[in-house]
């Protein structure tokens, strides 16, 4: 994992600083995989949520399908 850092522009101000390091935080996906290693995650239980989101992803383009058909 890399380190997000932003460099300060010529007289830029501390809350434009943080607002564009805010959004390129949250661009890089950085806080979601902090909470998703917060707590260790047995390999069993990853497949079953990665085949869950799968099987939910399938479901609503059947169903989007279903819909254009109709």
């Amino acid at each position: 994992m890399s380190v997000t850092f932003v460099h300060a522009g010529d007289h830029e101000s501390f809350d434009s600083l943080l607002r564009r390091f805010k959004k390129k935080v949250q661009r890089d996906h950085v806080l979601s995989e902090i909470r998703k290693r917060r707590y260790f995650e047995r390999p069993s239980i990853v497949r079953k949520r990665r085949r869950a989101a799968k099987l939910r992803k399938s479901r609503r383009t059947s169903l989007k399908d279903r819909r254009r058909q109709t």
